[in-house]
């Protein structure tokens, strides 16, 4: 079956769009802490910022967030999809999406960091050609382990 997806690429990021963010990962079983208010306004006040919503038939289904880290260098902070709506391609879609932006915009790399639990986000990224530059060990579970990768947009 065919679903309407629809991919809005918002730059002017407000108090109703955050507390959306905030509801929808709280969903997200993958984000077992969520991020506070505080954490958002720290991450985008003054930046350049990209929100990706990617609704399913009208349906909210998931999101991408990201912000400038300076003039040069975009970073992929948050993103996700509902269970339900998985295995549409929609976090595929939104990379692309934000690639397309963030290369537009004139940034020169993507930087974004994920945890060698979440295999399917690692491979899409690998298979994007994103490169890992640095890796963190985490205490307890090496599925904890934090990779970092980057993406040159040239």
């Amino acid at each position: 079956m065919m679903y309407s997806i629809e991919i809005k690429a918002i730059t002017e990021i407000d108090q109703q769009q955050i507390d959306e963010i905030m509801a929808l990962s709280a969903q997200i079983p993958e984000f077992d802490s969520g991020y506070q208010q505080q954490e958002f306004e720290r991450r985008l006040t003054g930046n350049a910022c990209l929100l990706l919503l990617a609704f399913v038939e009208g349906e909210l289904a998931g999101f991408k967030l990201g912000y400038a880290l300076d003039e040069h260098c975009f970073y992929s902070w948050l993103g996700g999809v509902l269970p339900d709506y998985r295995s549409l391609g929609l976090a595929r879609s939104m990379l692309e999406a934000q690639e397309r932006w963030a290369t537009q915009a004139g940034y020169k790399q993507i930087q974004v960091k994920t945890r060698n639990q979440f295999r399917s986000m690692l491979n899409m990224l690998i298979s994007h050609k994103y490169q890992v530059v640095d890796f963190r060990a985490e205490p307890g579970h090496i599925a904890d382990n934090r990779l970092y990768l980057e993406k040159s947009m040239y």
